[in-house]
C-alpha cells in the first residue's frame, strides 16, 4: 500500500521537476538576452552555460547567440590578461557543443596567439574534421601546419639516398653488436624503426615537440613496433637513468643538424648524452663486443666553406643604393640584417642564413676553391666541450676569379661511420640546404685573383659562427680600405660613451653626426633596394596630391576672403590662416618603409609612418635631416594611438587622409591576413577624392608541371621510406599552398600562359566577386601538378607593381594539386577561384 502511494508522489515530483527546470531555463534565457543588452558579457554567458546544461535540446536556437556571447566575453577576459579563465570558458563551452567548429576554431586562435602552437593545430584539425568547407579553420590550420610541421620534413623522407644511407649505417653498427639504441630528435621514427628493423634489442626515441611526438606513436603503431620502441616526449638533455630509460645504451642516433651543422642543438644534445646516456667509448686498440661501448651515429663531420658572388643575396642583405626616389640615404645610417653576426650583441641570433644555392635565382659564381673549416669528432666527449670555448680560428683565402663578395656559403659532409656518409654540398642532389653568411660592413667589396679573404671562425654558443670577413690586398698588407670594422659600434643612442666613440670614428662631412645601425630583415633590405617600387609610389602619390590641390586652394581662397570680409586680425594673421591644410598621408605598411619621407617631399604634407621599432624610427628621422626635411613634419603614428590593433583611424578628431597605403601581399607570397577588413575601414577615412594604395590588386597564375612541388608538398608513397607506413601520417600536415617560392628557379615546365585569375579592388569593392571559372588554354601536353601565383599591385590604372619580378622583395606561391591532371595541347581547363576574406583557394574544375 505504502509503495503504491510513493509512485505517484515520484511522478508529480518529477513533472514539478520538469515544470521548475522549464521554468529556470526560461529566466535564464530572459536574463542572458537582458545582460546582452546591457553588454554585460559574463553574465550572459554564465547563463547560456545554465540553460545549455537544463535544456541541450535547445542548443540550435541559442548556438548563434552564445557563441557571439563566448567570443566577446573571450575578448574582455584576454584583455584584462585572465588567460585562465579565457581557456576555461572555451573548455566549458566545448563540453556542452563538442561539435561546434565555429568554437573549435576560435579557441585554436586564442591558443595560437599565447604561443601554443601545437594545442592550437589540434583545434584547427578537429574544426576542419567537422566541417571541411569551413574555410576560416582550414586557412588557420594550413599556416600553424607550416610551423608545427616543417616542410623539410617532406623533403627529408621522399630523399631516398638519405634514407638508405642511414639505414645502411645502423644496420651495420647494430649487426656489431650496438643493440641498445637511444634516436634523440626523433622526428616521425625513421631512425628508430631502422634500429628495429635491423636487430636493436630495445629503442628509445625522444621527440620535443608534441605534434611529431603524436605523430612518431601513430606512425610506430602503424609498422607494428609499438611494443619494440618507447617514444618520450621530452628532451634528451632532461632524459634520466633510470627513471626514463633503464640503462646506458651502446648507440645513438639523431639527424639533429641544420644547414649551419650546429644550430639544433646536436653538440650540446651529444655532451649530455656521452655524459648521462651512453656507455663509455670504446679506446683505440681496445678489442671486446661493441656491446660494451658506447658510439654515436654520425660518427663526425667536416664542414667546408666558399666565398661566392650572388646578386640575389646581395640584394637581401646589403643596401647596395644611395638615392631612392630622390631621397638620399646618409652615410651614417648603417643598415645590416639579422645574419649580420656580432660577437658583441648580448642575443643569441642565428649568425647565417639558408638557401638551396643550386635554385638561387640568378645563379652564383666560386670566387675561391672551397676550404676544410673544421671537423669535428660527435665520439669525442672532450673535443665536443672544447668547441665553445675554444679561440676563433683565422682563415686566409686566396681569392680564384674577380667579382663581387656577397657571402661565405657553408656546407657539410656527415660521416655516419667510416663506411657512409652525406654531403650537403650546393653540388650535390641532396635535401639539404646551404648556410649562407652575408657579407657586410666592407668598403669595398670589389675583389681580384691575388687577394685574399679572411675570416675568423669560432663556434660561439654552439652555433657556427663566421666573423671579421675581410679582405687582404695583392701586396699582402691589409689594406684599410677595404676592411671595414666599425662592426661592434651597434649603437643605443643615449650611450655616452658609445656616442663618444661614435663621433671619434665617424668618416662623415658632419663632424656632429650620430651613427645609427638600423637591423632590418631581409625582405625589407630587398624592399629598400627595389628603385621599381618606391619610383612607383611617388609617381602615383603624386597624382593624387595633385589632382586634389585645386580643392586645397580654393579652400585657401575662401578663409582668405571670408577673413578680409570680416576685416579681423593683422596682415600677418590672414597670411598664416590662409595657409591650407595640409595633405595627411598614412602609411601601414609592415616593418620599415621609407614612403612616408617620400610623400613628404611631395608638397605641403604631412606623413605618418606606422614603424614600431625604436631603431627604425631614429633611422626615418635621420633620414629625414639628411634630405633637410624637417623630423618633425613626419609623425610616428603608434605613439598617437592608445590601441595598436586600430591603426586605421582619422589624423585628427574632424581630418581625413588623402592616401592611406595598406601592406596588401605577405613576403611569402600570399594576401595579408583581414586585408579586405582594413580597406573597408580606409574606404570611411578617405577625403573626397583620396585613395588607398594600391587602389586594386590583378592575381595571376599558370598551369606547371613540378615534381619538385609534389616532393615537397607530400611523402611519396612507401618505396622512398623504404617500406616503411609514414606518409599517411605525416601528410595529414600536407598544405594545398606551398609558399616563399623563386618562380624564376623553380623546376618546372609551363604548362599554360599566365592568365589573370582574380581582381580584388579596395576602393570599388562591388567589382569584387566571391567566385569565379577561368579558362586556362593548354599550351603544352604534359601533367598538371601545381599552379603558382603572384600579383600585379596597383596603384592606379597605369602603374603597376609585379610581385613576380626580378627586383621583388616579395616571393610566389603555389597550389599543389593533390592528383596530377594529364592535359594534351589545345585544351582547355577550368579553374575555380573562390575568395573568402584574404583567403584565396584555386581549384581545377573536373
Amino acid at each position: 500500500m505504502s509503495s503504491s502511494q510513493a509512485r505517484p508522489r515520484q511522478e508529480t515530483g518529477g513533472g514539478a521537476g520538469a515544470a521548475g527546470r522549464d521554468e529556470l531555463v526560461s529566466q535564464s534565457l530572459q536574463s542572458a538576452e537582458h545582460c546582452l543588452g546591457a553588454q554585460d558579457f559574463g553574465t550572459a554567458y554564465a547563463h547560456y552555460l545554465l540553460v545549455l546544461s537544463l535544456a541541450p535540446e535547445l542548443k540550435d536556437n541559442v548556438k548563434e547567440t552564445f557563441q557571439y556571447t563566448l567570443f566577446r566575453w573571450a575578448e574582455e577576459l584576454d584583455a584584462l590578461n585572465r588567460i585562465q579563465d579565457l581557456l576555461g570558458c572555451y573548455e566549458q563551452a566545448l563540453e556542452l557543443l563538442p561539435d561546434d567548429e565555429v568554437i573549435c576554431n576560435s579557441m585554436g586562435e586564442h591558443l595560437f596567439r599565447m604561443g601554443f602552437r601545437d594545442e592550437a593545430a589540434g583545434y584547427f584539425h578537429k574544426a576542419v574534421k567537422l566541417n571541411p568547407d569551413f574555410n576560416d579553420a582550414k586557412e588557420n590550420f594550413y599556416r600553424v601546419a607550416n610551423w608545427l610541421v616543417e616542410r623539410w620534413h617532406f623533403i627529408m623522407l621522399n630523399d631516398t639516398k638519405r634514407n638508405m644511407i642511414y639505414n645502411a649505417a645502423i644496420q651495420k653498427a647494430i649487426c656489431l653488436g650496438s643493440k641498445s639504441v637511444l634516436d634523440i630528435g626523433t622526428g616521425t621514427g625513421i631512425l628508430s624503426m631502422f634500429a628495429k628493423k635491423a636487430g636493436a634489442h630495445s629503442v628509445y626515441a625522444c621527440e620535443l615537440s608534441k605534434t611529431m611526438y603524436e605523430l612518431a606513436c601513430d606512425v610506430v603503431a602503424a609498422n607494428q613496433m609499438e611494443g619494440a620502441i618507447k617514444l618520450l616526449h621530452m628532451k634528451s638533455l632532461d632524459i634520466e637513468i633510470p627513471k626514463h630509460i633503464p640503462e646506458r645504451v651502446s648507440l645513438v642516433v639523431t639527424e639533429t643538424v641544420d644547414a649551419g651543422l650546429f644550430g639544433e642543438g646536436i653538440v650540446e644534445s651529444l655532451i649530455h648524452a656521452w655524459e648521462h646516456l651512453l656507455l663509455q667509448p670504446k679506446t683505440k686498440g681496445e678489442n671486446g663486443s661493441c656491446e660494451k661501448y658506447g658510439k654515436v651515429i654520425p660518427a663526425s663531420a667536416v664542414i667546408f666553406g666558399m666565398a661566392v658572388e650572388c646578386a640575389e643575396i646581395r640584394r637581401h642583405h646589403r643596401v647596395g643604393i644611395k638615392d631612392i626616389a630622390g631621397i638620399h640615404l646618409p652615410t651614417n645610417v648603417k643598415f645590416q640584417s639579422p645574419a649580420y653576426s656580432s660577437v658583441d650583441t648580448e642575443e643569441t641570433i642565428e649568425p647565417y642564413t639558408t638557401e638551396k644555392m643550386s635554385r638561387v635565382p640568378g645563379g652564383y659564381l666560386a670566387l675561391t676553391e672551397c676550404f676544410e673549416i673544421m671537423t669535428v669528432d660527435f665520439n669525442n666527449l672532450q673535443e665536443l666541450k672544447s668547441l665553445a670555448t675554444k679561440k676563433p680560428d683565422k682563415f686566409s683565402i686566396p681569392v680564384i676569379t674577380e667579382g663581387t663578395l656577397d657571402a661565405i656559403v657553408v656546407w657539410f659532409v656527415l660521416q655516419l661511420d667510416d663506411e657512409h656518409s652525406l654531403s650537403t654540398s650546393p653540388s650535390e642532389e641532396t635535401c639539404w640546404e646551404q648556410a649562407v653568411y652575408p657579407v657586410q660592413d666592407l668598403a669595398d667589396y670589389w675583389i681580384k685573383p691575388g687577394d685574399h679573404v679572411t675570416m675568423e671562425v669560432s663556434c660561439q654558443d654552439y652555433y657556427l659562427r663566421i666573423q671579421s670577413i675581410s679582405v687582404l690586398g695583392l701586396e699582402c698588407e691589409m689594406d684599410v680600405g677595404k676592411s671595414f670594422t666599425k662592426n661592434k659600434g651597434l649603437l643605443s643612442l643615449g650611450n655616452e660613451a658609445d656616442l663618444c666613440s661614435a663621433l671619434a670614428n665617424l668618416q662623415t662631412s658632419k663632424p656632429d653626426a650620430v651613427e645609427q645601425t638600423c637591423v632590418l630583415e631581409s625582405t625589407e633590405i630587398a624592399l629598400l633596394n627595389n628603385i621599381t617600387y618606391h619610383e612607383g609610389f611617388k609617381m602615383a602619390m603624386r597624382k593624387v596630391l595633385s589632382s586634389l590641390t585645386p580643392e586645397k586652394l580654393c579652400q585657401a581662397m575662401d578663409t582668405h576672403c571670408q577673413n578680409n570680409e570680416m576685416g579681423s586680425g593683422t596682415g600677418q594673421n590672414n597670411t598664416a590662416q590662409s595657409t591650407p591644410e595640409p595633405f595627411y598621408v598614412l602609411d601601414v605598411s609592415e616593418g620599415f618603409s621609407i614612403l612616408p619621407i617620400i610623400a613628404g617631399t611631395l608638397g605641403q604634407v604631412k606623413p605618418y609612418s606606422s614603424v614600431e621599432k625604436d631603431q627604425h624610427r631614429i633611422a626615418l628621422d635621420l633620414i629625414s635631416e639628411a634630405n633637410h626635411f624637417p623630423k618633425e613634419t613626419l609623425e610616428f603614428w603608434l605613439r598617437h594611438v592608445e590601441d595598436e590593433s586600430a591603426v586605421l583611424q582619422r589624423p585628427k578628431s574632424d581630418k581625413l587622409w588623402s592616401i592611406i597605403i595598406l601592406d596588401v601581399i605577405e613576403p611569402s607570397g600570399l594576401i595579408q591576413q583581414e586585408i579586405m577588413e582594413k580597406a573597408a575601414i580606409s574606404r570611411c577615412l578617405l577625403q573626397s577624392g583620396g585613395k588607398i594604395f594600391p587602389q586594386y590588386v590583378l592575381m595571376f597564375g599558370l598551369l606547371v608541371e613540378s615534381q619538385t612541388l609534389v616532393e615537397e608538398s607530400a611523402v611519396q608513397g612507401t618505396e622512398r621510406t623504404l617500406g616503411l607506413n609514414i606518409a599517411p601520417f605525416i601528410n595529414q600536415f600536407q598544405v594545398p599552398i606551398r609558399v616563399f617560392l623563386d618562380l624564376s628557379s623553380l623546376p618546372c615546365i609551363p604548362l599554360s600562359k599566365p592568365v589573370e585569375l582574380l581582381r580584388l579592388d579596395f576602393m570599388i569593392p562591388y567589382l569584387n566577386t566571391s567566385n569565379r571559372e577561368v579558362k586556362v588554354h593548354i599550351c603544352k601536353s604534359g601533367q598538371v601538378t601545381a599552379i603558382p601565383f603572384w600579383y600585379h599591385m596597383c596603384l592606379d590604372e597605369e602603374i603597376r607593381l609585379d610581385t613576380s619580378s626580378e627586383a621583388s622583395h616579395w616571393k610566389q606561391a603555389a597550389v599543389v594539386l593533390d592528383n596530377p591532371i594529364q592535359v594534351e595541347m589545345g585544351e582547355e581547363l577550368v579553374l575555380s577561384v573562390e575568395h573568402n576574406k584574404s583567403n584565396v583557394s584555386i581549384t581545377v574544375k573536373q
